[in-house]
């Protein structure tokens, strides 16, 4: 491959606006959006911190982005081109961005991004395994693959750009860390990252030259768990709270409402919650038993329990409907006298008279069930279930960091996570990147190495023809409905609350209301 360099990260955050002075002049004042979020920051580097990642996206965009309305449109790009055999693609960079230092954002920073992100950012390996070339001209970068990919404009929406000048002296992006300030070119650029106060202080890129934002500041007040998050909101230290992929806890959207104070962005969530089964090992690499716990699942009572009524039963086909050629697979229902005969049938009987099942190896099944402590509630309704069936289950609480780990070496049996929208659209789409066990990833649980499901996938990946990507979609439905390697749990709804004083939210299905329309149309109501 011949390159000039490389880099990526992907964006998530939560808002708050207030007023203040500035310099002490009482008659000029400064508006400043405070957005709460559990998603904790641990460290300075851009690169290493997954959340930190995230909100990184307002300082350096990337090449595309999808507006409010689901379409993947350009962003540092002003448009892009793609070959016919999909394996070109040519992005002509938009030359109104620049740094906040007042250079442009050239061809050779994104071309660099790219190939760093593909080189040396483990879950973006997959860039570096599959281009071939890059090509630089005065206003355009061409990425060169070596094989057809009809989703790079997608895939390039969480991808960010840094400057070259800035980052290529740093042999490991992870490793590198720095309070601040970072060069950015968005409407606002990373100023400081004050670990000790959990604060990011985004200020105005004083060389945007896009639609001018109302606010002078943003600050992104990160708490270590969901409940500080909650009570930072109704006591009105933020005005607005985020979570990527998340929504508002529902169990506080009463409280909310009894104050007067907030409305509620309502939308519908391309993620959802999941059930992971280890397809590396017995017995959750046997279709038989899989199919027994997907009927031993109470889906009514979880949405009951943990998504309080704003969520709906999945289907067996995984996707949920809010994606483009959703298929309307059977439903999933709770049928535990059938998972039991299912159980029965494949030879996981009870050999010892103590109520719980043994394996096809003798030994009776012992499950462990990986979670993080965000989803104890669902974990311990899980685990009761299987219980009731007569599989023995028990729960194993981890940080994330630990569960990354767990998940790559496959040292569980079951775990307990979820989809982002991105996840959902990435790789073929359709939460292909999830399964497929070529792809790397942080969230990714990549088991299934099925030559039916990879063909399907590098079929969807590579087609153009709509009416064969609904085709290959609905097929790779049907797998799922078919072969559960992944039980939805429930589709929900994303719920985000904001103080009523602010209007002006424009949220897409990627990241919610952290994106750069809403912050620069966002503004004090009235005004």
């Amino acid at each position: 491959m011949k390159i000039h360099g490389v880099m990526i990260i992907l964006v998530a955050v939560s808002i708050v606006l207030t007023a203040g002075c500035v310099g002490g002049d009482p008659d000029a004042h400064e508006s400043v959006l405070r957005i709460g979020t559990p998603m904790e920051i641990k460290s300075q580097s851009v690169f290493g911190d997954y959340n930190l990642g995230i909100f990184f996206g307002l300082s350096n965009p990337s090449l595309c982005r999808m507006n409010e309305n689901g379409e993947i449109i350009g962003y540092l790009a002003s448009h892009y081109t793609v070959s016919d055999d999909n394996r070109i693609w040519t992005f002509y960079i938009d030359d109104s961005f620049f740094w906040s230092d007042g250079r442009p954002v050239t061809p050779e920073d994104v071309a660099f991004s790219i190939t760093t992100y593909g080189e040396k950012i483990p879950s973006a390996r997959w860039i570096g395994e599959n281009l071939d070339d890059v090509l630089i001209g005065d206003d355009y970068v061409s990425f060169i693959f070596t094989q057809p990919y009809t989703t790079i404009d997608l895939e390039f929406c969480s991808y960010r750009i840094v400057p070259a000048r800035d980052w290529k002296s740093i042999e490991e992006p992870l490793q590198y860390t720095s309070r601040g300030p970072y060069t950015g070119a968005g409407p606002f650029y990373l100023d400081d990252i004050n670990l000790q106060a959990g604060i990011l202080t985004f200020e105005r890129n004083q060389h945007w030259r896009g639609e001018e934002p109302s606010i002078e500041r943003i600050e992104i007040h990160s708490y270590s768990n969901i409940d500080s998050a909650m009570l930072a909101l109704e006591r009105g230290d933020v005005d607005t709270f985020y979570r990527y992929a998340g929504s508002y806890p529902y169990t506080g959207i009463q409280r909310l409402e009894a104050t007067g104070e907030f409305d509620f962005i309502e939308t519908t969530n391309v993620g959802l919650i999941f059930l992971g089964l280890n397809l590396k090992s017995a017995p959750t690499d046997d279709p038989a038993f899989r199919e027994a716990v997907a009927y031993a699942i109470d889906y009514e009572e979880i949405i009951r329990i943990d998504a309080l009524g704003y969520g709906e039963v999945p289907n067996r086909g995984f996707v949920p409907p809010s994606m483009e050629f959703f298929r309307d697979t059977p439903p999933l229902s709770y049928n535990p006298a059938h998972a039991k005969e299912l159980l029965d049938a494949a030879g996981y009987t009870d050999r010892s008279g103590n109520g719980y099942r043994h394996g096809k190896d003798g030994e009776e099944l012992k499950l462990e069930i990986l979670i993080r402590s965000e989803y104890a509630r669902v974990g311990e309704l899980i685990a009761d279930y299987l219980n009731d069936i007569g599989v023995r289950a028990t729960i194993k609480t981890v940080d994330a960091t630990t569960w990354f780990a767990l998940k790559d070496s496959y040292s569980y049996d079951l775990t307990i996570t979820r989809t982002t929208p991105w996840g959902m659209y990435m790789h073929a789409g359709y939460g292909t990147g999830y399964f497929d066990s070529r792809r790397t990833g942080q969230g990714v649980l990549h088991y299934l190495d099925d030559p039916v499901f990879l063909e399907l996938s590098d079929m969807m990946r590579d087609t153009t023809d709509p009416s064969m990507q609904r085709e290959y979609a609905w097929q790779m439905q049907d797998y799922y409905a078919e072969n559960l390697p992944g039980i939805a749990l429930y589709w929900n709804k994303i719920v985000t609350p904001y103080n009523t004083a602010f209007t002006g939210w424009k949220p897409d299905p990627l990241y919610g209301i952290y994106n750069m329309e809403t912050f620069v149309t966002i503004q004090r109501a009235g005004a």
